[in-house]
């Protein structure tokens, strides 16, 4: 959880996770950091098994590749509050990716404007309170992860299928050109 805890590594996983197999010195175009520094996180986000290197993806193998190990990141953050340590480096790792979630939001509203009206119409921002008990919220998060795994299979077969039709034809119209990233955040907790 530490290892999360940073503003650097945390980019360098979502941009792993956004962008596919990548080297230093390729993240470093995205990040204000020089690649030797980037390199230090990266293999901190490896020995913590957030990332893994990616040697099919390089071409004359003198540089590390890395790719990101997992689609998302889900933990238990009840084993958290039993350890003082690991609930400060939650603590700390929450406010880093409430800042994360802001900045894509905001993004998000900047740009809506030069944004397909299909793409504007079609998205979403919702914010409840609801009034429930544990189990209830049990349930919930049960529920939004049986939904976010459907939904993540319907991405994984656009995915495959536009890369495939991408291969197999020549000049005709990529069904990759209806298909956008998507962020999607699901959060459901006690109100303090």
């Amino acid at each position: 959880m530490r290892v999360l805890a940073h503003p650097t590594r945390l980019r360098l996983l979502a941009l792993l996770r956004e962008l596919g197999p990548r080297t230093a010195a390729h993240l470093a175009e995205f990040v204000d950091e020089a690649p030797g520094s980037l390199s230090y996180h990266l293999r901190k986000l490896a020995s913590a098994g957030f990332i893994e290197e990616a040697p099919e993806a390089g071409s004359d193998g003198r540089q590390r590749w890395w790719r990101a190990s997992h689609e998302a990141t889900q933990w238990d953050t009840a084993e958290f509050t039993r350890d003082p340590e690991r609930l400060a480096a939650q603590q700390d790792l929450f406010a880093l990716l409430g800042q994360f979630y802001a900045r894509q939001l905001t993004s998000y509203m900047q740009s809506a404007a030069d944004l397909p009206p299909e793409w504007v119409e079609a998205g979403f921002v919702t914010d409840r309170r609801l009034r429930l008990t544990a189990a209830q919220l049990a349930e919930l998060s049960a529920e939004v992860t049986a939904l976010e795994g459907r939904w993540l299979d319907v991405s994984a077969a656009n995915v495959a299928a536009s890369t495939a039709q991408d291969a197999d034809s020549a000049g005709s119209p990529s069904r990759q050109a209806e298909i956008a990233e998507v962020f999607f955040l699901a959060q459901g907790y006690q109100q303090p």
